[in-house]
């Protein structure tokens, strides 16, 4: 099924199934924001499931009498637990929202770590954070799927859902529309600061990540099933579902596109990363590495070394693509050859990836607590800061690469100068 024809819509070629270039160019502007008002949202409500549990790891193994090299500007430390997740204001990256397994989540202030609000009244871990593409709005989701949507400039909250079990939350690239997937499968769409309310049913299982494309009209979604689908947005209805030989085989762990859309990346706890496009929802390759089977147990109590695709995403000035996997490897693929272009070592798992903006720079966050700067032209490590004395959760760079800030499981956020000499 091809997409509808739009006047914001990107122009496909047909039906290529493998694609030799990829077009890294921005997409043509759209007035995003007055084609969502065309959306017919109705009141749907879902059956909210029992949210489980979240295990994570103690942190009792920290020696806190070990001095730590920290090479951060301003650290962020009103969490009493692990932070696990962080955005930037898109507007002036001035601001950032963390959220903690305190049940706690905070907007504060990049410069100085001064804090702006509490958004309170969350009663399980806040995993989901994030602001508008305008900075007017700032939601923060936690485990048990109540999600709060406050108005930044006021500090006071506008809305409030009770969806059930998060799994993820995205705003809307250019209207204050609001997605989420939820462990019942179910995708919720709202526009803000009405509530208007659209839902989208996938497969009886968790919807695991999720992403509106650059168009804003399209989004594609994981399921712990392994399959994927790309949903219309304005229809409500499903573009292509990939299964079965064209899904993964276990649950998917992310999903990215490049910067106009076109193509789609897919990672999942099998390991293998799929580009697709995203226009006939075909398949272009499959990227695996055979040398990062899961070792067999040795003995009769061990188990088998897991492995999987933890991160990836689209360089946006060259063609190439970044896979971080769960062993520490990070991978570098040249798309026109769809070709493995350098393997880059880390001490321990890659949690996230990040590109830059305007650069073949990506950086990664890994378990062992460092921040690295990797050039993808090169494979060589450019950069490595350090601060935090337990594993990075999460991260996120502001639009012209000169700062980052991290959150972690010894319960503070960081935020670093990143000096390159390039530049």
């Amino acid at each position: 099924m091809e997409p509808a024809e739009d006047s914001g819509v990107v122009d496909f070629h047909g039906d290529e199934e493998i694609i030799e270039v990829v077009e890294l160019g921005p997409p043509r502007p759209d007035d995003l924001a007055e084609e969502m008002e065309g959306v017919d949202f109705d009141d749907e409500e879902a059956e909210e499931p029992d949210a489980e549990a979240w295990e994570t790891e103690d942190d009792e193994g920290m020696e806190d009498d070990m001095e730590v090299q920290d090479d951060s500007e301003v650290t962020f430390s009103l969490h009493s637990a692990p932070v696990f997740c962080v955005s930037l204001d898109p507007k002036t990256n001035m601001l950032a929202v963390t959220g903690g397994e305190d049940d706690k989540a905070f907007v504060w202030r990049v410069s100085d770590g001064e804090l702006l609000f509490e958004c309170s009244g969350h009663k399980d871990s806040v995993t989901c954070a994030g602001f508008s593409y305008d900075s007017v709005f700032v939601a923060t989701g936690d485990m048990c799927g109540l999600i709060k949507v406050w108005r930044v400039d006021t500090k006071e909250e506008v809305k409030s859902f009770d969806v059930g079990g998060l799994e993820w939350m995205e705003w809307h690239p250019q209207a204050c529309v609001l997605l989420a997937g939820t462990h019942d499968g179910t995708c919720w769409m709202w526009k803000i600061p009405s509530g208007d309310c659209k839902t989208f049913q996938g497969p009886a299982c968790p919807a695991t990540c999720g992403r509106i494309l650059p168009d804003g009209k399209r989004a594609v979604v994981g399921y712990d099933d392994g399959t994927v689908r790309i949903w219309d947005l304005k229809q409500g209805t499903s573009l292509h579902v990939l299964k079965g030989q064209d899904g993964h085989r276990d649950l998917l762990t992310c999903v990215a596109s490049n910067q106009d859309g076109s193509m789609i990346m897919t990672g999942s706890v099998d390991c293998h990363a799929k580009l697709v496009n995203s226009a006939t929802g075909k398949v272009v390759c499959v990227f695996k590495m055979e040398s990062m089977t899961p070792k067999a147990p040795t003995g009769e109590n061990e188990e088998a070394e897991s492995n999987s695709v933890e991160s990836l995403g689209f360089c946006n000035v060259m063609p190439l693509a970044a896979v971080g996997y769960l062993d520490g490897t990070l991978a570098i693929y040249d798309l026109p050859t769809q070709t493995l272009r350098h393997k880059c070592e880390h001490e321990s798992g890659i949690v996230q990836l990040l590109w830059e903006e305007n650069s073949a720079v990506v950086y990664t966050c890994s378990l062992d607590g460092a921040l690295r700067l990797w050039d993808a032209r090169s494979g060589k490590m450019i950069g490595e800061y350090r601060g935090h004395s337990s594993e990075i959760l999460d991260f996120a760079v502001n639009k012209d690469a000169s700062i980052v800030v991290t959150t972690s499981g010894d319960h503070q956020a960081k935020v670093f100068c990143v000096q390159r000499p390039d530049r």
